[in-house]
Order: C-alpha cells, then sequence, then structure tokens
C-alpha cells in the first residue's frame, strides 16, 4: 500500500511539473519579493490537529511537516498568531481555516518546505497586491465576478496551450464567480508569437477576440500568415479591415505595452498568472482548487 501511494506521489509530481513548466525564465525575481513580507512564529503550544481540515490522506511525513507549517506560518489574519492558532480560535476573518487547508494540498501536491513557505507567503501576504491594468484588455467570465485571473501568455507557448483546456475547464465550473483577463506576452524567441498576436488583437478590433484566442491555441503548430487570414475568413472578419490592423502601427503598439507591463511586476515566462493581484505559484493544473478555495473565504 505504501509502495502504491509513492507511486501515485511520483506520477502526481510529474504530472505537475509538465504542466507547470513555462516558456521563458522563471518569475523568480517576483516570488522570492513577494515571500519575504511574512515571518514566522514559534510562540505557545503547539497545535496537531484542526478539526476543520482533513488530513487523512496524508503520510505521517506529509502530517508532521503541515503541523510544522500551521504552527510556524502567521496568521492571514493580521494577528501575531500562527495559523493553527487562528483557526483554533474560531477567528472571524475566515481565511486562517482556508489557509490551513491550502497548506494541507500544496504538502499533499509533494512541494519541499522551501517552496511551501514561499507560495503560503506570496498568497497571504501582508503587501498590497498588484493593480494591473485591465482597461480594453480581453476578457471572458462575469464583468463583477468575485475573482479576476490575469493571464501573461504567448500564443506559440506549448505550455501556455497545455493550459488552455484548464482554463476552460475553470470557467465553465466557477461561471458567474470567475473573470479571465489576457495579456500578451510573445516571447522574442518565438518567431509566430508576435504575429499571432497581432491576429488576436485585430481580431479584438471587431469583436472577435476569443475565437481567435481558441483557434490559435488550438492550432500552435499553424500560425504561419496564411493560416491567420484562414482563421480570419472562418471567423466571418472583415478580411480587408483585419490585414489593415494586424500591420496597424497601433495594434503593435498595444501589445508591446502590454508585455511592458508584465515585465514592469517581474513577468520573464509564460504562462504567468495573477489571482486578485497576487502571483500565482502553482501548475495550471492547480488553479481550480486554488479558485475554490478563494471563494471559500
Amino acid at each position: 500500500m505504501a509502495s502504491s501511494r509513492v507511486v501515485v506521489i511520483f506520477c502526481a509530481v510529474l504530472g505537475f511539473g509538465s504542466l507547470g513548466a513555462s516558456c521563458g525564465g522563471s518569475n523568480r525575481g517576483a516570488s522570492e519579493a513577494a515571500g519575504k513580507t511574512s515571518a514566522s512564529v514559534a510562540s505557545g503550544p503547539r497545535i496537531d490537529k484542526l478539526p476543520q481540515v482533513d488530513t487523512g490522506e496524508l503520510t505521517d511525513a506529509e502530517k508532521d511537516l503541515w503541523v510544522d507549517l500551521v504552527n510556524d506560518q502567521l496568521s492571514p489574519c493580521g494577528d501575531p498568531i500562527s495559523v493553527a492558532k487562528c483557526v483554533s480560535t474560531q477567528n472571524k476573518c475566515g481565511a486562517c481555516v482556508t489557509a490551513a487547508r491550502y497548506l494541507a494540498r500544496l504538502v499533499m501536491e509533494g512541494y519541499d518546505r522551501s517552496t511551501l513557505v514561499e507560495h503560503y507567503r506570496g498568497r497571504f501576504a501582508k503587501a498590497p497586491p498588484l493593480q494591473l491594468s485591465l482597461d480594453e484588455a480581453p476578457s471572458t467570465g462575469a464583468p463583477m465576478a468575485k475573482i479576476t485571473i490575469v493571464e501573461f501568455s504567448d500564443f506559440q507557448c506549448p505550455h501556455c496551450g497545455a493550459a488552455h483546456p484548464e482554463l476552460v475547464r475553470l470557467l465553465r465550473e466557477f461561471d458567474g464567480s470567475v473573470r479571465l483577463v489576457y495579456k500578451y506576452f510573445p516571447l522574442s524567441g518565438h518567431l509566430s508569437a508576435m504575429p499571432a498576436a497581432r491576429a488576436a488583437e485585430a481580431a479584438r478590433l471587431q469583436g472577435k477576440f476569443w475565437p481567435m484566442h481558441d483557434r490559435l491555441f488550438e492550432h500552435q503548430q499553424d500560425l504561419k500568415d496564411e493560416d491567420l487570414k484562414r482563421y480570419a475568413q472562418e471567423l466571418g472578419l472583415d478580411l480587408p479591415r483585419f490585414e489593415a490592423d494586424i500591420a496597424s502601427v497601433a495594434v503593435q503598439k498595444r501589445i508591446e505595452a502590454s508585455k511592458a507591463e508584465g515585465e514592469k511586476v517581474g513577468v520573464v515566462a509564460t504562462p504567468t498568472f495573477y489571482v486578485d493581484g497576487r502571483l500565482f505559484r502553482e501548475s495550471p493544473r492547480s488553479l481550480t482548487a486554488y479558485v475554490r478555495e478563494e471563494l471559500d473565504m
């Protein structure tokens, strides 16, 4: 039984690794900065069980790690107490239980201690969330949704392509509660990324960004000029206008401005997600669990 659990964990880590990879570098700078905004606590009796958190699937070693974490990390509710103390005293802010469950999930997914701490502090940092510009950026989902996900993405990046169906499922599951905002971040090493971004922006000007967005991700191996023109025709776009827009300076500038905004906040790889202004550090496959946790708070 124990050996089969090891195999399951190993396979899960491989799966998360492949989907969690990115094109370009890593967003380490932004991640490290966020990870230094919180401190640990080490006072009072240690609490090793929280009825509100199901740890039944954790191994003994994983449970020991989780106990250490919930007793060492500060409550996200602003009080100078541990997560475990916050939960046990039934703090009314509601985030403590979510924080404890979040740590249990990350432990089960196989992250090492330092990564666990970095993820936790980044998510529950006291620092205010980033205020990203959403004006005129393509968005889908509920306009007044409780949760806004901003994605910096590259149409040629295979990891962005792998994340695409995950986002489709997420929007379907949380219909009415989540809005997805797309930000252009074409990488210089992907020769078709900029032309594809220009095609998407040209389609946006005719109200067809998301249909073009889906076409581009579903046909990442076919992003030549003739392919982009064919997609425009299939979507019923005004072709002369599309061709004029795709070659325009204004379209180029919008894409460059989007990428510059990403670079300003530390984005160097795609896909990069911000959930309500906080950098999301996990695999896109974990976005559904992450959003569910946010909605529970």
